[in-house]
């Protein structure tokens, strides 16, 4: 269960956007972060503006934590961020992405689809921003390949996928940042809990640093 555990607290945190300076021409959106969930992790991703009459931006991310094995344990995410109501600097957008992870250790590999859904109120101006966010991190469906350590331990263990869903986490924070016309550097910090409110992660906490590059006029 330990497994399940760390695994679940990879947590999935998309990129941060100031409404208030981006143009409809910007199509293109380019991030980089660097961040704590559990452990340090650098990211990347990129961000696509649709031209519709509702803002939204179709986004993909990946990343990984510190380490020596940098592929033993990634997320990799598909999703949009949507601006649903705009009230002078007031705005109030949503973010839904569905999640791949991989995490492995000496007992097992697992892969887990799930989803991140989140709601954020803010008030943002040409040049800056601040913003809440309270969202909900799934691990919907999991397979689980243990290892013969494993096995030796527990000869009658299985592989194999595993459902229903294996956890998830709410968190909740604030998010701020600086902005000109061609970038915005933002950092983000909250809390961690899981879903039964009864107990918190290893670290029940994030935080996130992170610049985007906006390409066009």
């Amino acid at each position: 269960m330990l497994t399940t555990v760390l695994f679940i607290a990879l947590l999935s945190k998309a990129q941060t956007i100031n409404w208030a300076n981006l143009s409809k021409k910007q199509k293109n959106i380019i991030n980089v972060n660097a961040g704590v969930d559990y452990s340090l992790s650098y990211g990347i991703g990129y961000g696509y503006q649709l031209r519709s009459k509702l803002p939204i931006v179709l986004n993909t991310e990946f990343s990984v934590p510190s380490g020596n094995n940098l592929t033993d344990d990634y997320k990799a995410k598909i999703g949009a961020q949507i601006r649903w109501l705009q009230l002078d600097n007031v705005h109030f957008t949503t973010k839904i992405q569905g999640v791949f992870r991989r995490y492995e250790n000496d007992y097992a590999t697992l892969l887990n689809f799930g989803s991140d859904l989140s709601g954020i109120v803010g008030y943002y101006k040409t040049h800056w921003f601040v913003a809440g966010e309270v969202g909900f991190d799934k691990a919907i469906v999991t397979h689980f390949k243990n290892s013969d350590l494993e096995k030796e331990n527990y000869p009658d263990i299985q592989d194999g996928w595993y459902e229903p869903s294996t956890g998830g986490n709410f968190y909740y924070g604030i998010q701020t940042g600086y902005s000109q016309q061609k970038f915005d550097v933002y950092l983000k910090a909250g809390k961690i809990t899981t879903q039964t409110f009864s107990d918190a992660p290893l670290v029940p906490f994030y935080a996130q640093l992170g610049v985007n590059v906006k390409l066009g006029k």
